[in-house]
């Protein structure tokens, strides 16, 4: 069987990807939902599961100066494409694991501020997931961690650091929080606002607070709408951590916790208080960078844009409240796979198994509001 591993094929589509060509045969709304970037569909999952040979036709015309990488949703049939093309003389490969794998890639980047301290951010491109970890003076905190603990271990690593603290902006609902369990593996405070934290045992954290990570201060402001217990964080004056509250295009919708039945409030009620949630960030320098925990595609690392620009180009933040509330709790986008089941398991009334985690997870990041 020949394989190529998703961190592999990441860092050749990174590098440069001209002699790749991805080819996802996954049936066609499936790849219109969430694919690699620049990758090829050919819908012939049907044809390849039933009688891989009426698939030949499909397949013969590709381009035969790049190797084929195959991919489907767990790299089985994906495997049988690759099997087939071998047969019509291309040089071909699966993704191992399919689009399950590409969902474990993360990469980092330091983001440019004028902290005492270095900020790093980690995105998860097949997630649209983005994390943090702020280093200073020897001591680290990370902001919104993926399961996927051991990305975080060899940062902390590399820039020779204690963990101190563990903070999640919120209850998620498109992907399992690592964050309790990297707190518990470091005997630190795993941070999460009570109105999020219903059944885990977290430490509480409250508007004004602030927590201090080497020579850093990271405020705590509360930010509900998206959630009850959603904060962000402003880091040193220099950066704020805004979680799904504010993207730099879009802000967070405001119906998940309610219909996961774990928010006793209704979206008219979530989408005035994160209204006023936005206009209490608005406040802060403009030229502070913003990072969020989500950005749509597949995102490079560094995101960032400074808060004055977002003022300008965000168009939720140019309504008024009236339509600012109209606009949110009547324009509902698709829910983000499984999200019930997601958002039970960060508030912690629901416990995963290790190795359902991975399903779970599968799929696009929809947290943003359209």
């Amino acid at each position: 069987m020949t394989e190529v591993n998703p961190d592999e094929l990441s860092a050749r589509l990174h590098a440069d990807g001209n002699d790749v060509l991805v080819l996802d045969i996954r049936h066609q709304e499936d790849y219109d939902d969430w694919h690699i970037p620049d990758s090829v569909n050919v819908d012939v999952y049907d044809e390849l599961q039933d009688d891989p040979e009426t698939a030949k036709d499909a397949l013969e015309d590709l381009p035969t100066e790049n190797e084929i990488v195959t991919v489907c949703a767990a790299g089985v049939v994906s495997q049988t494409a690759t099997d087939v093309l071998g047969e019509l003389g291309y040089d071909a490969t699966t993704l191992t694991d399919g689009m399950n794998g590409w969902s474990r890639v993360h990469r980092s980047a330091p983001v440019r501020t004028d902290l005492d301290g270095t900020l790093v951010q980690v995105a998860r491109p097949g997630k649209g997931c983005l994390s943090h970890v702020l280093i200073s003076d020897g001591e680290a905190a990370v902001f919104d961690p993926s399961h996927y603990l051991g990305e975080y271990e060899e940062i902390l690593d590399e820039y020779d650091a204690d963990l101190v603290a563990v903070f999640d902006t919120h209850a998620h609902a498109d992907h399992v929080s690592g964050g309790a369990d990297l707190a518990e593996r470091h005997n630190v405070p795993y941070y999460l606002h009570p109105k999020d934290a219903l059944a885990i045992d977290a430490t509480p954290i409250n508007d004004g607070e602030t927590i201090e990570i080497g020579t850093v201060d990271v405020e705590v402001i509360h930010t509900p709408g998206h959630s009850e217990g959603s904060v962000s964080f402003d880091v040193g004056g220099e950066a704020l951590v805004t979680g799904d509250t504010l993207f730099h295009e879009s802000v967070g919708r405001v119906e998940l916790g309610v219909e996961a039945g774990i928010e006793d409030s209704d979206v008219e009620a979530n989408a005035a208080e994160l209204y006023e949630s936005l206009q209490r960030l608005r406040e802060r320098a403009d030229g502070a960078v913003v990072l969020p925990a989500h950005d749509p595609g597949s995102p490079e690392p560094p995101v960032t844009a400074a808060l004055g620009e977002i003022k300008e180009q965000n168009e939720d933040l140019s309504r008024d409240r009236e339509e600012f509330i109209e606009t949110l709790a009547s324009d509902v986008p698709d829910h983000p796979p499984n999200f019930e089941r997601v958002k039970r398991t960060n508030v912690g009334q629901e416990d995963v198994p290790d190795e359902e985690l991975s399903e779970v997870e599968l799929g696009p990041n929809r947290c943003a509001a359209e």
